[in-house]
């Protein structure tokens, strides 16, 4: 990562990428990437560093609001993961919670409520075959990150990985699980000056030190502990620049000058509109933010990608910014 917060984009997607990524998210490997690549800023790509747990104790950890209690080796293993509010949802297929030994299940990074966190992204109530169309894409290298490691790394080995029934089961469940609200969008000059963490959890500084935040979007957990816990039900604040929600309003709902409003296909209450056109409305703005930065650099190239490639081909860093604020101040 270069020191000015800006990484290039990258064009080639490889095996190693993929093996990387599933044994090491967010490992410190360096990558070569054409020296006329477009650049994307780093902020949008979350890192994580390796955190190689301790011996086990056999301690129990608790939430509130549950009766479920889990060891650290439970809350960390690698393939399968934990549920801790198993009433809340339906009955997650066995890609969704035990995954195999060939991918991860899918509540490690997406949380079994959907919800996501900020490298990840929310999948809650996504149409079906939205959610497979992005399993294709990623399956025929149509679909990969604009930096690399990135989490979209990980995803597009496990889409290889699955089977076509499993990845239906998986997209079947997301789609039935109802979205809740998980972000606070906060307007600021400054942001929490934060440093990678374990599972890719953004850690504010022990001292307090906060930066300013210019063109960029923080998010940080309501709760680290708990998020380092998996509790889908902790939220996330996300520091966006000083008037970035009401100038991201004004484009999403009239485009403006030579650009194309997000309102005509995604629907006047931007909560989708069929199959192809997904909900916008209160999702991570760093995810956001990291889509239109894909499809501006021609990474996200799938089957649905032609209707964003006029819109994003019109959008500066900082409308980019503006939009995804705006989008994730709105109710899911």
């Amino acid at each position: 990562m270069r020191q000015d917060g800006w990484v290039n984009s990258h064009k080639v997607f490889t095996a190693l990428f993929a093996a990387l990524a599933v044994a090491a998210l967010g490992s410190s490997v360096v990558h070569a990437y054409p020296a006329d690549a477009p650049k994307v800023p780093a902020w949008a790509y979350p890192q994580g560093v390796h955190d190689e747990p301790g011996p086990d104790d056999g301690k129990l950890y608790h939430l509130p609001g549950t009766s479920q209690a889990f060891t650290d080796t439970q809350i960390n293993r690698v393939n399968a993961t934990i549920d801790w509010f198993p009433k809340s949802h339906p009955t997650p297929p066995a890609p969704v919670i035990t995954g195999t030994e060939k991918y991860k299940a899918c509540g490690t990074c997406h949380l079994m409520n959907g919800v996501g966190k900020p490298e990840t992204g929310d999948l809650q109530g996504l149409p079906v075959a939205y959610l497979l169309q992005q399993l294709d894409d990623m399956k025929n290298d149509r679909r990969h990150p604009a930096y690399v490691p990135s989490s979209l790394t990980g995803m597009v080995a496990i889409a290889k990985a699955l089977t076509p029934e499993e990845a239906r089961q998986a997209a079947e469940y997301f789609h039935s699980v109802p979205p809740v609200e998980h972000i606070r969008v906060v307007e600021s000059a400054d942001a929490p000056v934060t440093h990678p963490g374990p599972h890719t959890i953004q850690l504010p500084d022990p001292s307090g030190a906060r930066a300013p935040l210019g063109t960029r979007i923080v998010e940080v957990s309501e709760n680290v502990e708990r998020t380092k816990l998996r509790d889908p039900s902790t939220g996330f604040v996300a520091y966006v620049p000083v008037g970035s929600i009401a100038r991201g309003e004004a484009l999403v709902k009239s485009g403006g000058a030579s650009k194309m409003a997000c309102t005509m296909c995604h629907g006047a209450d931007l909560k989708g509109m069929g199959d192809a056109f997904p909900s916008l409305a209160g999702h991570s703005p760093t995810a956001m933010a990291r889509q239109l930065f894909d499809f501006r650099s021609g990474s996200r190239d799938g089957k649905n990608a032609a209707a964003m490639k006029p819109v994003v081909a019109g959008l500066s860093d900082s409308d980019i910014v503006d939009v995804s604020a705006y989008l994730a101040s709105l109710k899911p």
